[in-house]
């Protein structure tokens, strides 16, 4: 007799027997299902984790960490100045609401007597070289542009190769709009999107949402078709294995920028193209990036204006405040025609909250006493991704129109 055959003859023979004894046949065989459950399940049987975060329909989110032994826990909130206070309940579980957010994905962690700590309830994970975050969503109604949607959607492809100048192994992503076909001989103008310092290639597509901005563009009419190039963005890991303090040595951040100008230029640009089949017409090619990115796409885009016609810089970090000259030596009064005719965009963004906006006004003034003509934008906002993905929805459907 199989396993389950002498199971329901059991349960049949125990119902039998209730009827004789006074006992309810329903009852008896709900005791048999439960034991027969218990016996087989792979794992103790335990109610479901709590849902964590709890956003709320107000856009409020409630929070949940069990901490018993902790004597102080804050709540540190992607967006916030400040961490926020959280309240200890009698089962030793600490609880925060935040105030109303605006509908948009939250990086979050905790901070338990001075260590950081994840919430063990939430899988959806944020890396970069330095630290490990929570990431949850507050859905707008209507959804806004980085939220999945039910439309063609486009793919990415991750692509990993040695890089003799940063001596590394490393890597980039690259988004392809939907209904690509490699085969089509149909060319795609190109967007190099460059990421943040402590970030690596993937921080566009798993942070910024990158490639559900643009399929919600193209879908809507609002953006070209364009393939997206996003590589690992430093010219030396040594800004990364000296961590924050590296920013202290300018000579150190000038090697990184320049090398990494080589990397994109050597490596990177030479096997995309071999890979995908990109317009080779400068009018179709784009830089654009975001705080270290920002100030890599504004060194690469305007000291290459024969290869760039648009240029990107969201909260750019790392110009300075001073003589920008040696940076950009093409950039003169004398130069300023000829450069105003060729780039199409000039594009420079950053949060009015945000640290950086004083030398990114700096700059632009630079800019404009040369007599260039970048378009300045500031939204409200910290150095967050928020920002960010306001900044690449905006700037996006800029690109590669006709004039």
């Amino acid at each position: 007799m199989s396993r389950i055959s002498r199971m329901i003859w059991l349960s049949s023979v125990a119902a039998v027997g209730a009827l004789f004894i006074g006992v309810s046949p329903c009852s008896t065989l709900a005791q048999a299902t439960q034991a027969s459950a218990q016996s087989t399940a792979p794992v103790a049987l335990v109610p479901a984790p709590p849902t964590s975060p709890e956003v709320q329909p107000d856009g409020t989110v409630i929070f949940h960490l069990a901490m018993p032994n902790a004597t102080k826990v804050e709540l540190h909130l992607e967006g916030t100045a400040q961490p926020l206070p959280m309240a200890k309940g009698g089962d030793g579980t600490w609880t925060v609401t935040s105030p109303k957010l605006l509908p948009e994905y939250y990086s979050y962690s905790f901070s338990a007597d001075g260590t950081d700590v994840l919430d063990p309830h939430n899988t959806t994970l944020k890396t970069s070289f330095f630290s490990t975050q929570n990431l949850f969503l507050v859905p707008g109604q209507p959804a806004m542009p980085w939220e999945s949607a039910s439309v063609p959607r486009g793919a990415v492809h991750h692509h990993y190769y040695r890089s003799n100048i940063v001596d590394v192994n490393s890597e980039y992503y690259v988004y392809t709009p939907p209904n690509f076909d490699p085969k089509d001989k149909k060319k795609y103008p190109v967007l190099y999107l460059l990421h943040g310092y402590s970030d690596d290639p993937s921080a566009w597509t798993f942070m910024g949402k990158a490639n559900v901005i643009l399929d919600n563009l193209i879908a809507q009419g609002k953006a070209k078709p364009m393939i997206v190039v996003m590589p690992l963005g430093y010219g030396t890991m040594e800004v990364i294995t000296r961590g924050w303090t590296a920013w202290q040595d300018p000579e150190l951040i000038i090697r990184n920028f320049t090398k990494f100008s080589d990397v994109l230029f050597q490596e990177v640009m030479p096997l995309v193209k071999r890979q995908y089949p990109l317009s080779e017409k400068r009018e179709e090619h784009a830089v654009a990036g975001l705080s270290m990115g920002g100030a890599e796409s504004l060194l690469v885009g305007l000291n290459h204006p024969d290869e760039f016609a648009y240029v990107g810089g969201f909260s750019a970090g790392g110009l300075g405040n001073g003589d920008y000259a040696p940076a950009f030596p093409g950039i003169t009064p004398q130069s300023a025609q000829q450069l105003n005719a060729k780039l199409r965009l000039l594009w420079i963004a950053c949060g009015t909250e945000d640290h950086l906006l004083a030398p990114n006004q700096h700059f632009i003034a630079w800019l404009k006493e040369r007599r260039l003509q970048p378009t300045a934008i500031e939204t409200p906002g910290m150095h967050a991704w928020m920002v960010w993905r306001e900044n690449l929805t905006s700037f996006a459907p800029l690109l590669f129109q006709s004039k």
